[in-house]
């Protein structure tokens, strides 16, 4: 599996989380069913943006791409986005990025602007547009990420290799001029189009097919389609991929978010701003509350809405934990309604994701056996407390969730044994005054037939 990867020249924000914990979610259900999947993404290391971020700062745009790499690889981490086996930059495959636009010269797909690039001819590739459904009239935004020629054959052509003038007497493999990186090779100096350096990746892993491609939406129309045609003109075998996965939008007041509307939320500051509220937990329960394939719509209310639900689901685990610890009677035979539950919500839930890794029917999947067992959660045996969180940590593991069951300082303990006898020998308003004491504290006390729980 091939997943576009960034454009390393800022921070990540909370649009590209929503992309790579969709996917990270996908790959580890995969893996669950027994599929050994190799997730390879790539990392956009040769960019106009870089060099224009890099000139700002006033340093190489290789070095800029590495520090930004490095930063999204700690937000992913961050985020529990750990699936990925190989990160790939742009920068090491030159040489397959020259040799496939060798083949496209020498197959007739590809041709020559002096002093410009090397140029794909769309009109040769007679079924462009066959992913988006978008004919070459509609090519507006065909680009490659680099400075586009007005004497390309076609609209919609799009630049494969851009030259970079440098002195003639220069032999090193690889010089930085006005801030612009180019490579020595059989095409002459110059660095790649965007589209031809992810099947230049590809193709060195994968070979001309593999399973799935997966991207953000936005990526469909050009840069898919243009992926397509280079490949499987360059290879002559169809189709490049065999399901093509797109990710829908996270928006805000309606908007993509992206750095070039200025609307954007970064993961590092998201999580500076809920860090007392499981970061990780939240983002990612927030997305897998929307299909993949769904728009987004990020709010502070959707976020408030959000934390609602994941404390709901941490107060269930702290109560099956507590079960599990205080059950008067472990060997009590196993109460039906958990095991059916249990059963039914197991059998849902994998079939849910099976149906085009539908997280939010999964979800609900997980609420409804939540609801059935609270009811009955502590008069449940140790053995069916057990089944249920482990049930539980399993699910939601499979989304990158961790329930967590806070740990209650020793002392907060005490107290809430001792306001227990103090409720047993009926001394009311000494309880009262120690459950008050509690809550000035930050803590609560919950009475139930198997003991308080703080």
């Amino acid at each position: 599996m091939f997943v576009c990867g960034i454009t390393a020249y800022d921070f990540s924000h909370l649009g590209h989380a929503r992309t790579y914990i969709a996917f990270d979610n996908i790959v580890k259900f995969l893996r669950s069913r027994g599929y050994g999947v190799i997730y390879l993404q790539n990392v956009t290391d040769v960019d106009d943006k870089i060099i224009k971020r890099a000139l700002e700062n006033r340093i190489s745009p290789l070095a800029l791409a590495k520090k930004y790499e490095k930063e999204y690889v700690r937000d992913m981490g961050a985020l529990g986005v750990d699936s990925v086996d190989i990160l790939a930059r742009a920068s090491e495959f030159i040489l397959a990025i020259t040799e496939q636009i060798q083949t496209l010269l020498a197959k007739g797909f590809a041709y020559k602007i002096e002093n410009d690039g090397y140029y794909f001819d769309i009109s040769k590739f007679k079924e462009y547009g066959k992913l988006s459904r978008r004919t070459v009239e509609a090519a507006n935004d065909a680009v490659s990420r680099v400075d586009e020629s007005e004497r390309k054959k076609n609209k919609g052509d799009f630049c494969l290799w851009k030259f970079v003038s440098v002195q003639k007497n220069t032999v090193k493999k690889f010089v930085i001029i006005n801030g612009e990186p180019a490579w020595k090779t059989a095409l002459g100096y110059g660095r790649p189009g965007w589209h031809i350096e992810d099947t230049a990746i590809t193709e060195s892993f994968f070979g001309p097919q593999y399973d799935i491609h997966g991207g953000a939406v936005d990526l469909k129309f050009p840069h898919h389609e243009a992926e397509i045609a280079q490949q499987e003109a360059a290879s002559g075998k169809s189709p490049l991929a065999r399901f093509w996965l797109h990710t829908g939008f996270l928006l805000v007041n309606g908007e993509k978010m992206s750095k070039s509307l200025g609307n954007f939320i970064t993961v590092r500051d998201f999580f500076g701003k809920h860090k007392n509220f499981e970061p990780k937990n939240l983002l990612r329960l927030l997305i897998a509350s929307h299909h993949y394939r769904s728009p987004v719509d990020f709010s502070e209310n959707s976020v408030e809405q959000t934390k609602q639900t994941l404390a709901g689901i941490n107060d269930f685990a702290r109560k099956l934990a507590f079960a599990a610890d205080n059950s008067t009677n472990p060997t009590m035979r196993q109460n039906q309604t958990v095991r059916r539950a249990l059963k039914k919500a197991e059998q849902e839930f994998i079939s849910a994701l099976e149906d085009d890794f539908n997280t939010p029917e999964a979800l609900g999947v997980l609420f409804q056996a939540m609801s059935a067992i609270s009811p009955v959660v502590f008069s449940m045996p140790k053995n069916d407390a057990d089944s249920a969180l482990e049930f539980l940590r399993r699910t939601l593991g499979l989304l990158g969730i961790a329930p967590e069951i806070s740990k209650i300082p020793k002392k907060m303990e005490l107290l809430a044994q001792k306001r227990e006898l103090y409720r047993r020998n009926k001394q009311f308003t000494h309880a009262d005054d120690l459950r008050n004491r509690l809550r000035k504290l930050g803590y609560d006390i919950e009475d139930t037939p198997l003991g308080p729980i703080v």
